[in-house]
């Protein structure tokens, strides 16, 4: 991976983590835990929608995923807080 193509992933992961901080708790985490927050999910995002067949691609398609996917993990993180 050059660093172009690093440039972008660090940005799709703050993004998508920035998206999923709002959806689930009303805020971000700052662009760290945005980022982190961002690439976890992508990588539970692309699971989950390769494991039901969907097929997003370009850039717009990487931050849904990576968003869908930080929104689940968000979630399981507040179940497994609150238990």
């Amino acid at each position: 991976m050059d660093i172009t193509g690093l440039i972008i992933f660090l940005l799709i992961g703050a993004i998508a983590g920035w998206l999923a901080g709002k959806i689930m708790k009303g805020g971000g985490f700052g662009i760290l835990g945005n980022i982190i927050v961002g690439i976890i999910g992508a990588v539970l995002g692309g699971f989950l929608f390769g494991a039901l067949g969907i097929s997003a691609g370009g850039i717009i398609g990487s931050i849904i995923t990576a968003t869908v996917g930080a929104i689940v993990l968000l979630f399981i993180v507040g179940l497994v807080k609150k238990a």
